[in-house]
């Protein structure tokens, strides 16, 4: 917990925080306690401080101490402002972990290659005859907003799994972690006016910015998979629609009755989109949410 020692050291250089500081260690038992055993002589503002630098954490009865030994570590030893020069203490994992393999690369071509098909006729008779095999006898039985429906389950579910398996949440964090770090000596700095140790920050803030492209290669990497299987089923909406001059194969579609704008043609835009990718997107929001809830998974990383 080398940031508690660092926070505690920078809150000790005030004397009434050091004396807050160390009554809260001998009134802490079992490592919690509550704003009842230090009222009398801890001001709320100091309380307030200990909670807001992550000295106090919550706990079950009360709050807890972040890190006993690394608060008493960063009393042992006063900060005298020089650390705020030093680098972030924010361990980072390796770069190379980012890197994207051959398989991710051969996706990016296919998702690329897909991408034709909005535009030339060949490719999306190729892509949309290839996917109603699949989804054709489904289109046959059913009206087309269940069908819409059935597609955006299915993307919203296999989309959570590749973004839950393939996203390193450990890695985003620690990415993160790092900027806030960051952010945060800055601004203790400012508030000191101390410029040396400004001016070591902001280069620091331009080495990290390497972290910003570790970032959006994490957050693009599932998302290149994720195309790659919802582009061709986008692809067979628009081929079996028959949008903006597409081969519209389905000539009995029957128009669909939406809140608001009530009925509508599926090509038929509704503010600047057609009907069908708006009802897609409605459904694939609602049924990702379901899914990420339903499985307890989280699409963010924790810091």
């Amino acid at each position: 917990m080398a940031r508690i020692e660092k926070r505690v050291r920078e809150l000790a250089s005030e004397p009434e925080m050091r004396e807050a500081i160390e009554l809260v260690l001998e009134r802490a038992e079992d490592g919690e306690i509550r704003w009842v055993d230090v009222r009398e002589d801890l001001s709320s503002g100091q309380w307030g401080r200990l909670i807001e630098r992550g000295v106090l954490e919550d706990g079950e009865a009360g709050f807890a101490l972040a890190d006993r030994e690394a608060i008493e570590a960063g009393l042992e030893s006063p900060d005298d402002g020089s650390d705020l020069t030093a680098g972030s203490d924010v361990e980072l994992p390796d770069s190379d972990g980012a890197s994207w393999s051959i398989y991710d690369k051969g996706a990016a071509v296919v998702t690329l290659l897909f991408f034709v098909g909005y535009s030339y006729g060949p490719v999306r008779n190729v892509v949309g005859n290839g996917i109603d095999v699949i989804f054709g006898p489904l289109q046959d039985v059913l009206p087309l907003y269940a069908v819409i429906m059935i597609i955006a389950t299915l993307t919203g579910l296999y989309s959570t799994l590749l973004r839950a398996n393939l996203m390193d949440m450990d890695r985003m964090s620690a990415y993160q972690e790092r900027m806030k770090d960051i952010q945060e000596r800055r601004k203790e700095a400012k508030e000191r006016g101390d410029d040396e140790a400004m001016q070591a920050i902001q280069e620091e803030q331009m080495e990290a910015m390497g972290d910003q492209l570790g970032m959006f290669k994490e957050q693009f990497r599932p998302m290149v998979w994720i195309m790659v299987l919802t582009i061709p089923a986008f692809l067979w909406m628009y081929w079996g629609i028959g949008f903006r001059g597409a081969e519209g194969v389905w000539t009995d579609l029957q128009p669909v009755v939406l809140p608001i704008a009530g009925q509508v043609g599926w090509t038929e835009n509704i503010l600047v989109m057609p009907t069908w990718i708006i009802w897609y997107f409605l459904c694939s929001m609602a049924f990702t949410q379901i899914i990420q809830k339903g499985l307890n998974m989280s699409m963010s990383p924790s810091t």
